[in-house]
């Protein structure tokens, strides 16, 4: 049987995928990476998730328990160089960014293609919930059974290569359904482990507290400026632009006398502009950073499913080729339309590509 580089992170999906492709006979070399370094404030420890130190010697642990090797790579400086210094610069630019994108393409399936091809593998696994399709000698993705778990929103930035070295064990099952096979194995403990839906290195979920521990002189260059509505007249004081994101509503800091969003934000003079829910609809964007899957081209007018969150059961569009972007133009109007995000097109579980809203 071929040999598979099995990526673990001591949680429960990739435990499982592991023991999934051990009992379909595969030969197995596991491997987890150390992305980055904890994050202290005043005695309390923040670093936790899937990347953490405990998570590491757990994942050792599992893959001993299913009796095959475990390598523990340090990887900080280019986890810090692609995905932490991307998530920085985008929020400084007004954008707001999803690392899990960039490290997918960048750090999880880049190192482990690398790391694959060094430890002699013939695939790499991981504890994703997606499945592989192929068509016309291309490879794509498609949603995972339990579409409530369905991950491929965040995999977009894969590319023919990764994909037809890739192994997705649990894209076929539930998530009730790898709990009962981790109970089944005597892991009743893994059975029962949560999940968190923190970005791994900011285990506290305040992104804005981490922009100021890692920005120098962050309040002096990125402090308060002002509110405008969509006319350009000013409305009140902010905290500084990098603080909001399209579509924010709570934590604004003004009383306007009815419900106001953040509609689009101006680095350039420091201004963050509100309107109403009507100002927040938009019908159409760019797409950059191209990347199709299940075709090599796009006709014009393609109609797909555009999802431009995660949470987000997606909506009908149509895709128009200009260069190396695609327009995109919705068949309705939709809320939050967010510069930085990514936005996956579908043809019912298909994934025929994706980009970065610009």
């Amino acid at each position: 049987m071929p040999k598979v580089l099995m990526a673990m992170s001591g949680g429960i999906d990739s435990t499982v995928a592991a023991m999934l492709l051990r009992e379909q006979g595969y030969e197995l070399v596991g491997v987890t990476y150390r992305t980055f370094d904890q994050i202290s404030r005043g005695c309390l420890e923040k670093e936790k998730g899937c990347c953490s130190v405990d998570a590491l010697f757990e994942a050792k642990r599992m893959a001993q328990d299913l009796g095959f090797e475990h390598h523990i790579l340090d990887i900080r400086q280019e986890f810090k160089d692609r995905v932490i210094t991307n998530f920085i610069d985008e929020y400084l630019h007004g954008r707001t960014p999803n690392p899990c994108v960039i490290c997918n393409s960048t750090i999880k399936w880049g190192k482990l293609i690398e790391t694959a091809d060094e430890l002699g593998c013939d695939y790499i696994a991981t504890g994703h919930y997606a499945r592989i399709g192929q068509q016309d000698n291309r490879w794509f993705l498609r949603k995972g059974a339990d579409l409530c778990k369905d991950q491929t929103y965040f995999l977009w930035t894969l590319t023919q290569e990764n994909l037809a070295r890739t192994l997705f064990p649990l894209g076929q099952l539930t998530k009730p359904e790898v709990r009962e096979i981790a109970f089944r194995h005597g892991y009743e403990k893994l059975s029962r482990k949560g999940e968190s839906q923190e970005i791994c290195f900011i285990p506290d979920n305040d992104y804005r507290a981490f922009l100021a521990e890692q920005v120098e002189d962050y309040t002096g260059q990125y402090g308060p400026g002002y509110f405008i509505n969509t006319k350009g007249e000013k409305l009140g004081m902010h905290k500084g632009f990098p603080n909001y994101t399209i579509g924010q509503r709570k934590g604004l800091g003004i009383a306007l006398g009815q419900p106001m969003f953040v509609v689009a934000i101006h680095p350039e003079d420091n201004t963050v502009v509100l309107g109403t829910k009507d100002e927040l609809q938009g019908k159409s964007f760019y797409a950059t950073s191209v990347n199709l899957m299940k075709y090599g081209h796009i006709p014009d007018g393609l109609e797909v499913t555009a999802k431009i969150r995660y949470r987000n059961e997606g909506k009908k569009a149509s895709l128009y080729p200009e260069g190396d972007r695609l327009r995109v133009v919705f068949h309705e109007t939709i809320d939050s339309i967010t510069p930085g995000q990514s936005a996956v097109f579908y043809e019912e579980e298909d994934i025929v590509g994706g980009g970065i809203i610009s």
